[in-house]
């Protein structure tokens, strides 16, 4: 066991965070700017990378782990969080957005997992965060992720979250699930992942679900989230006013409707 052993307990249902209990020396790795809350004696570091021995002691392999963070959208550093007390300690990392905290289990995940670029929350040190280039070129320009998904490997316990309802799907050898490119949440290694076209010009046109759809071929393990980011973003950027000013005019209201009809100018 190359990974911290680390103890956790979720808290909430649709605005979680996560409480790490640490044993004196042990230590979580974080995004940065996602701490929620700590107590005393926890001592914070900030590093490039990630902090696995894969990246190397020396500096260069400090530089191609910041930069495999770099390239999947990631900030270059990371947190570190060492409990040097006598005794327990508890640190909480929140999500960044409406949904679900998942744990990960590396040890019963074969030791790797391919999940989507922002979806890497905390982790126990020793697991590595890295960068899984697809290698199709059409899953590439059209997978919604890129060339480029996040890869954790290792033997500990990573915690990733996503928009929504998080649904876990266990897919048997050569079962297809077909799934919106944007819900995809993340998959164990060893699913087949392709892209394909939705089919028919109607369809794809005024269908309003996009032209292309995630083709997963089992075995393997899929989770699937009710609402990305991305569609959360759209919507309320769609909702809100697109006008300057609009919101000192109070739009939306009936007072604001009426100076808007009357041409009235409020200043």
């Amino acid at each position: 066991m190359n990974n911290h052993e680390i103890d956790y307990k979720l808290y909430g249902d649709d605005m979680q965070f996560v409480e790490v209990e640490l044993d004196p020396d042990e230590t979580v790795i974080a995004e940065a700017g996602s701490l929620m809350m700590m107590d005393d004696q926890i001592r914070m570091e900030t590093i490039f990378g990630d902090g696995s021995s894969k990246q190397g002691s020396g500096i260069m392999g400090k530089l191609i782990g910041a930069g495999k963070r770099l390239v999947t959208g990631e900030s270059l550093f990371m947190t570190t969080f060492t409990n040097e007390g006598t005794g327990k300690k508890h640190v909480s990392f929140a999500s960044p957005y409406p949904g679900k905290i998942i744990p990960m289990d590396l040890s019963e995940l074969d030791g790797k997992l391919i999940c989507q670029k922002d979806a890497f929350l905390a982790a126990a040190k020793g697991v590595s965060v890295g960068v899984e280039l697809q290698r199709r070129i059409g899953t590439g320009f059209f997978g919604g992720e890129g060339f480029i998904m996040q890869k954790l490997e290792g033997d500990g316990l990573a915690f990733v979250h996503a928009g929504g309802t998080i649904h876990r799907r266990d897919l048997k050898p050569g079962e297809v699930l077909r799934v919106d490119t944007g819900c995809l949440v993340a998959m164990t290694g060893n699913v087949d992942y392709n892209i394909e076209f939705v089919g028919g010009i109607k369809t794809a046109l005024f269908g309003g679900e996009g032209l292309f759809f995630a083709t997963l071929r089992g075995p393997g393990t899929v989770w699937v989230q009710s609402l990305p980011f991305s569609r959360l973003a759209s919507r309320v950027f769609a909702a809100a006013p697109q006008r300057a000013g609009s919101e000192s005019k109070g739009e939306g209201s009936i007072a604001g409707g009426l100076f808007d009809l009357l041409g009235g100018d409020r200043k």
